[in-house]
């Protein structure tokens, strides 16, 4: 940061002038182009990691840039305001590099961070099951030990690019603790492992990255797949799901900016009974409202990568869970407002608003729920009584 501590330092500022400049080559027609042909961003994913942006938050070296989850939220940020948002920088650098980075042996950073930062190999995680969603408590996922080796067991579902992945983190349990309080243990797996399956969920709205329901029958992973340490309990897994929030609450951010962005052009130019549509309030002040609440999430998720980069997960747990559901709320506004500003034209292809209205929608659910934030907020921030 510099002196003004409300400023981005001039290299992130650089960071994301850089990146605008190189999505603005892609723009939303590339990934509407990608969505109907029902093809990949290689392009792009590509582009991003020669330019190093993937591996922003890793440590230089092992191929990353050597700053903070607040760098890589910039660029997810970016993309997806020029239109080209990639789901999976939220899971294979953000979620999975940190947590091999902050946990991992010298051994395992040596072979999975420098793939993760230059975009050549991409980490899925998988931490949701059919009947363990909010109540990750429940994870039935099981690691039992069998000599030198380990075997995985369990399903998992809303699992994000598995089909573009060569490796997935997987959070289970051990076998001996399938009861009480999760004390999770976190375990690399090849998705060309023995054993390891997976079938598409077919999604309403329109995405590059794919869902996939994940099986994990008796899947042999040797000791080195484990990360960490299978004692360490729910801090290696926060590990990861701070910085999925904070890069959750930057994806909404980015697709909150594309729609307003795109309306306040339009609305400039669009002319109903003889004046620009701009010049009327009931069309200015829902777009100063989105606004507002776009500056709002930026800040609360700056705070909440200050924090994390900080070390001080505890305060980045509590800003992360309110950045992401400030973000997933203006981003919905922001949506709906660009939709009803652009009359019917917001419900055509050309403008490309209206899908922004699932994608955004989705933010309100994952990577947690709206719900479930109000309920951490209400019991951790609050003080009241835990009402689950």
């Amino acid at each position: 940061m510099t002196g003004n501590a409300f400023q981005e330092s001039e290299e992130r500022q650089i960071l994301r002038q850089e990146v605008a400049k190189l999505a603005s080559t892609f723009g939303r027609e590339y990934i509407s182009k990608k969505i109907e042909a029902g093809e990949k961003t290689t392009e792009l994913w590509e582009a991003i990691g020669k330019a190093g942006y993937l591996g922003v938050n890793l440590p230089e070296e092992y191929g990353g840039g050597g700053g903070g989850i607040g760098d890589v939220a910039a660029v997810c940020e970016e993309l997806a305001a020029a239109g080209c948002p990639l789901l999976l920088m939220v899971v294979s650098p953000a979620i999975c590099g940190s947590v091999i980075a902050r946990f991992g042996s010298e051994e395992q950073k040596r072979k999975w961070l420098p793939g993760i930062c230059d975009g050549s190999s991409t980490m899925a995680f998988a931490i949701t099951e059919p009947d363990a969603g909010t109540n990750s408590h429940n994870i039935t996922t099981t690691a039992r030990r069998d000599g030198d080796e380990w075997v995985l067991k369990g399903q998992k579902i809303f699992i994000s690019g598995v089909d573009e992945a060569d490796n997935v983190l997987v959070v289970s349990r051990t076998e001996d603790a399938k009861t009480g309080k999760l004390k999770p243990c976190l375990f690399v797996v090849p998705t060309d492992s023995k054993g390891f399956s997976y079938t598409h969920i077919p999604m309403e709205f329109g995405a590059p990255e794919l869902q996939f329901q994940v099986f994990i029958d008796d899947v042999r992973l040797p000791a080195d797949a484990l990360v960490g340490d299978e004692d360490a309990g729910l801090i290696q897994l926060f590990a990861g799901l701070n910085p999925e929030r904070i890069m959750a609450a930057s994806f909404s951010t980015g697709l909150g900016r594309f729609a307003l962005e795109r309306t306040v052009s339009y609305v400039k130019q669009r002319e109903v009974f003889g004046a620009p549509i701009a010049t009327h309030q009931a069309i200015a002040h829902p777009l100063a409202e989105v606004k507002i609440e776009i500056e709002m999430s930026r800040l609360m998720t700056q705070k909440a990568a200050a924090l994390y980069d900080a070390g001080d997960d505890m305060g980045a747990g509590e800003a992360a869970n309110m950045a992401k559901y400030a973000a997933a709320e203006a981003a919905c506004h922001a949506a709906d407002v660009a939709v009803q500003s652009h009359g019917g034209m917001g419900m055509t292809k050309e403008y490309a608003v209206a899908n922004v209205l699932m994608a955004a929608r989705v933010g309100r659910i994952a990577p947690v729920s709206r719900e479930m934030v109000l309920n951490f907020v209400g019991m951790h921030s609050l003080g009241l009584p835990k009402s689950y």
